[in-house]
């Protein structure tokens, strides 16, 4: 097995934009075909779109866009500049009268950070997609990433994060992640055990978030529902979207391994698994592949991502 660029995964483009101001944005990935896709939500807050297309019953075969953003549930509004751009393009579901794009959307919670009144819109939407390119996709907090933040069990001692990517191929199989991580909890390197990121102390350290949530878990508390990992599993597999939906739910053992605590009621974590090309192979391959990738690009987030806001990031400490 070894290390490729998510790009080499092949079959899409990935384009990002962001509000450095008020630090938020959105990432997109438009297909080079409508490809199946699946889905698992596991967090208790999740803000979607269209994620009803991605269940097995659903008669969508594939779809044309995935786009991540920030803005919480205000951010849902993208999605009508990705429809848009598809749209001119006359790329869409074919109705007849018309080509309809199916975009499916997530977004996670960033308007504690930077302005609570920046959220993505169509306008930032359709620029991610004018943005869009098959080159190196950038890391840390940028697009989606560009607001996210992690350890937040203990309120305002989080640190930055950001948005990663990791992939790898093994024969002719390549299978990549591509992940926003805006956690509760706290982020572990999963080769390594070691603590990247997370709450911290009123002298900087590195508190034990999961530890701390276990001793506090019989009070009554309000966590506050400011928390969404999202991500992406690309694979140029061949498979449906019922395989496809088991790959997501096997991606999330990434979440675990990497992220403490993860999935709780304050989370909104949701990953999509999309096949983007032809390549015979076999869920119980491509399932434990996309919880490592997953897993080593949640990693690649927090170390990519830059100080800011007041926050701390992980780059600062000592490796």
């Amino acid at each position: 097995m070894k290390e490729i660029s998510i790009m080499e995964v092949g079959g899409f483009s990935i384009g990002q934009v962001q509000d450095l101001e008020g630090m938020t944005g959105c990432t997109v990935f438009l297909f080079d075909r409508q490809s199946p896709a699946g889905v698992d939500v596991r967090g208790g807050g999740p803000a979607s779109r269209e994620t009803p297309l991605l269940n097995p019953v659903a008669d969508a075969k594939g779809i044309h866009a995935i786009l991540l953003s920030g803005g919480s549930a205000f951010g849902l509004d993208a999605a009508g500049g990705v429809m848009r751009y598809l749209e001119e393009r006359d790329i869409g579901f074919d109705v007849g009268v018309t080509k309809v794009p199916l975009v499916c959307q997530s977004s996670l919670f960033d308007l504690g950070i930077g302005s609570k009144d920046a959220r993505p819109d169509q306008k930032m939407g359709y620029a991610a997609c004018e943005a869009a390119t098959k080159e190196m996709m950038q890391e840390g907090s940028v697009g989606a990433g560009c607001g996210c933040t992690v350890g937040k069990y203990h309120g305002g001692q989080c640190m930055k994060s950001g948005i990663g990517a990791y992939a790898v191929q093994l024969g002719a199989v390549k299978v990549g992640a591509v992940v926003a991580v805006n956690a509760l909890g706290d982020v572990y390197d999963i080769v390594t055990g070691k603590k990247l990121a997370g709450a911290l102390d009123e002298n900087g350290r590195l508190l034990e978030s999961e530890m701390d949530y276990f001793t506090y878990a019989l009070k009554t508390q309000d966590f506050f529902n400011g928390n969404t990992t999202l991500g992406v599993v690309l694979t140029n597999a061949g498979m449906d979207k019922t395989t496809l939906n088991k790959v997501a739910s096997m991606a999330h053992n990434g979440y675990a391994r990497a992220i403490r605590p993860v999935h709780t009621m304050a989370d909104g974590d949701s990953i999509y698994a999309v096949s983007t090309g032809d390549e015979p192979s076999d869920v119980n391959l491509v399932g434990p592949l996309a919880a490592y990738v997953m897993g080593r690009a949640i990693g690649r987030a927090v170390l990519a991502a830059k100080p800011c806001g007041g926050l701390k990031a992980a780059c600062e400490f000592e490796k």
